[in-house]
């Protein structure tokens, strides 16, 4: 497993929102090149998570790309998917581990020095900081933890560091150079009369 440069995140409910599709916007991301994706869906049922992560799988077959799902290690599990991802108030790492198999990835959310201290002892393969700048796209966003949240991550973990909230592709190469290994980008993918996939090869030739 290698968390590093752009780490796109496929978010049911903003892909709605922008009249996009999961698989045209699965497809721009591997024609881009994206390496490391996460599946988002909040409300969905099991069935409609199942079937969009059979598409993925079938988009990303051959690719080489880790396919990690949001919160639900179970569906990650029955959608033979590489591990889940997993926030404060979710599973534990090695409950979540538990759920999707032994060898499955688990990376952990967090937002304080606290929490990335716990995630560090933790059997977290993966460590993620944020919101690193405003970010519309949760509603229950916790508080802005800026480019020092994200230098001080680096310091109390020797596991990756994936940081995310409010980043696009002007501010990427701060969060990079701030200390994080990787960059997870929602709604930064989307804007008015761009292709997704040409705004993630423009992520990908940023953070090499």
């Amino acid at each position: 497993m290698k968390i590093s440069g752009l780490y796109a995140i496929v978010d049911v409910d903003m892909l709605r929102a922008s009249g996009c599709r999961v698989r045209s916007f699965g497809e721009e991301m591997r024609r881009a090149g994206v390496g490391l994706v996460q599946y988002r869906n909040k409300h969905g049922a099991p069935a409609d998570v199942l079937r969009d992560a059979g598409i993925l799988r079938e988009i990303f077959d051959g690719s080489g790309a880790t396919l990690l799902m949001n919160d639900r290690a179970d569906l990650a599990a029955l959608a033979g998917w590489d591990g889940v991802h997993v926030g404060q108030g979710d599973l534990a790492p090695a409950d979540a581990r538990l759920v999707a198999g032994a060898g499955c990835i688990v990376g952990m959310s967090t937002h304080r020095d606290c929490e990335v201290e716990a995630a560090e002892e933790s059997c977290a393969d993966y460590v993620a900081i944020g919101p690193v700048f405003a970010t519309g796209t949760k509603a229950d966003a916790a508080p802005v933890v800026g480019l020092d949240g994200v230098r001080r991550a680096r310091a109390l973990t020797g596991k990756p560091l994936v940081a995310i909230g409010g980043i696009t592709r002007a501010n990427a190469r701060s969060v990079i150079e701030a200390g994080a290994d990787s960059v997870a980008v929602i709604s930064g993918l989307m804007a008015k009369g761009e292709r997704p996939g040409r705004i993630a090869e423009e992520f990908l030739e940023l953070l090499r």
